[in-house]
């Protein structure tokens, strides 16, 4: 096991790479600016080690990293309907992107943000311990808000992050990572069969500017029905208007059952290699990166159309318009604490 680190120079800006390491070689490697995951290496099923996220060629692309490849999200992951939401009487803006809605914690959130690090080797694993502190006010925001991010690289190949956050006053939070997955090595494939199972039998309606309707949806008898386990591909040719809003597609937060320890499992029949993802957070966005086109250069090949999946664990800022989703409120010197983990194997 070994922790390394290497400095990155991009126009005027002093970066550190740090990778995570465990005893079967598999890595993490990430950035301190913004918490972005640039690879992670796993083996296929004969051995050999590539890389399984999307990520750019040239560190300076993420100066302006509009995909959000592998970043930390916050202070709210998602899309806050008119930028604009109440807390105890009081109405708060917070940056617009797209058709007038906030997105990911506006152009100044966390994955533009230069994290302090601490490393720890433990017995079985690494750590790094990413932690940032944003002002009250930042991008419209109430509340000093403290961030410890922990990411765990474990000798059984399963790579944890966990989230802590706590605000000096009542606040909005729900934080995740936005790596784009692809199962195939090195993006040799798309991520059209790859096979997706989710613990979710209910996901949620999106309009056409991709914000919640309100309604909550019965997977069953459509192509959101990943309970037995799809691929992508479905969604290609659906004629199901969710799936169009999407660019044919998905990027709609499903609502997980709970009915089982694992939350998500994804193989790749070619490779070999599967991913099974345990969470305690109430559901997922799962965006399969239908917006890519050609014109960004990513380590290993252009980018394309369903190149990778996003697997973003979540509450819904949707709650902060409509009853009965999970809510991002965070009360005054409440912590928050999430933890996801993505166990990488082979079969």
């Amino acid at each position: 096991m070994a922790i390394t680190t290497k400095p990155i120079a991009v126009e005027g800006h002093d970066w550190q790479l740090y990778t995570l390491i465990n005893k079967n070689k598999m890595s993490v490697s990430f950035l301190n600016y913004g918490g972005i995951i640039t690879e992670i290496i796993t083996p296929n099923k004969v051995g050999v080690k590539e890389n399984v996220v999307l990520g750019y060629r040239d560190y300076a692309d993420y100066l302006n990293n509009k995909t959000y490849f592998g970043a930390l999200i916050g202070r709210v992951a998602g899309r806050i309907e008119n930028s604009t939401f109440v807390i105890n009487g009081d109405t708060y803006h917070v940056p617009e992107g797209e058709n007038g809605h906030s997105l990911h914690g506006g152009p100044g959130g966390l994955h533009t943000k230069v994290f302090e690090i601490e490393t720890l080797e433990h017995e079985t694993s690494t750590e790094a311990v990413l932690y940032y502190t944003s002002e009250d006010g930042d991008q419209g925001y109430p509340g000093t808000v403290t961030y410890k991010v922990s990411y765990v690289l474990a000798d059984d190949n399963t790579f944890t992050i966990r989230y802590e956050a706590v605000s000096t006053k009542d606040t909005v939070l729900t934080i995740t990572n936005h790596s784009y997955f692809n199962l195939s090595g090195n993006l040799k494939e798309t991520i059209l069969d790859h096979d997706i199972i989710l613990d979710a039998s209910q996901f949620v309606e999106l309009d056409e500017e991709l914000i919640p309707t309100g309604k909550i949806l019965p997977v069953s008898g459509t192509t959101f029905d990943f309970t037995q386990g799809r691929t992508v591909r479905g969604a290609v040719d659906s004629t199901d208007p969710q799936n169009k809003v999407a660019l044919q597609g998905y990027d709609h937060y499903f609502i997980f059952d709970d009915t089982k320890s694992d939350a998500v499992i994804i193989k790749d029949p070619k490779s070999g290699r599967k991913l099974t993802v345990q969470t305690d957070q109430p559901g997922m966005v799962m965006y399969t990166s239908n917006s890519l086109d050609d014109s960004l250069t990513l380590q290993e090949a252009p980018s394309q159309k369903y190149l990778g999946v996003c697997l973003e664990t979540q509450s819904s800022p949707a709650s902060l318009i409509h009853d009965g989703f999970p809510s991002v409120f965070l009360p005054k010197n409440e912590v928050y604490r999430s933890k996801t983990s993505f166990r990488f194997e082979v079969e």
